[in-house]
């Protein structure tokens, strides 16, 4: 039976921890989805932290677009789906584009929504034909104060509304508080 599960929350707040138990509660073989690209030391360090702390032996498939392809040969059998993170997978897809951020205009942001929301709605098609748990961690990202730079406005704006899409779609949402999880979905 299909089961969408998204988990967010702010920058260390649990959530990924929580996106892991719900996986290996399921008692079944994980696939994990890593969006995130190692550019620099910071972010190597943090991926390192990330697979240190899951079981050795859950896949691990790396992408960040095209999920519908790169999951198309997986079997949806005994195992669950585990995508971390939503908000870095907007940000790549942001980044690959040949935009002038600081010069952006209203049409090159509908256009990059645009592109960001088409990856979404093939993944949620994915998460409709495997008929397995789907497990998706996000950042809440729009509690905070009015990012200075356009850029950070632009992602802000765009990931609100994928998360708002997502949680639309899923069948759970839990919001992560100090490493609590709230059901409010």
């Amino acid at each position: 039976m299909r089961r969408l599960v998204v988990v967010t929350g702010g920058a260390r707040s649990g959530k990924s921890t929580f996106a892991e138990k719900i996986a290996k509660d399921c008692n079944c073989d994980v696939v994990y989805i890593a969006t995130s690209i190692p550019f620099d030391d910071e972010m190597k360090a943090r991926i390192k932290k990330h697979v240190e702390q899951r079981p050795a032996h859950w896949k691990t498939i790396e992408a960040y677009k095209d999920l519908d392809k790169h999951l198309a040969g997986e079997k949806s059998g005994h195992a669950v789906y585990l995508l971390d993170c939503i908000t870095i997978m907007i940000t790549n897809l942001m980044l690959e584009a040949s935009i002038d951020w600081d010069n952006a205009s209203g049409s090159d942001c509908d256009y990059i929504e645009s592109q960001i929301k088409l990856e979404m709605e093939k993944l949620l098609k994915v998460v409709d034909e495997k008929d397995t748990t789907f497990i998706l961690v996000t950042n809440e990202v729009g509690m905070g104060i009015v990012p200075e730079n356009k850029i950070s406005r632009i992602f802000r704006d765009i990931a609100g509304r994928i998360n708002q899409m997502l949680a639309q779609a899923a069948d759970e949402v839990y919001l992560c508080v100090s490493g609590i999880p709230v059901k409010i979905k």
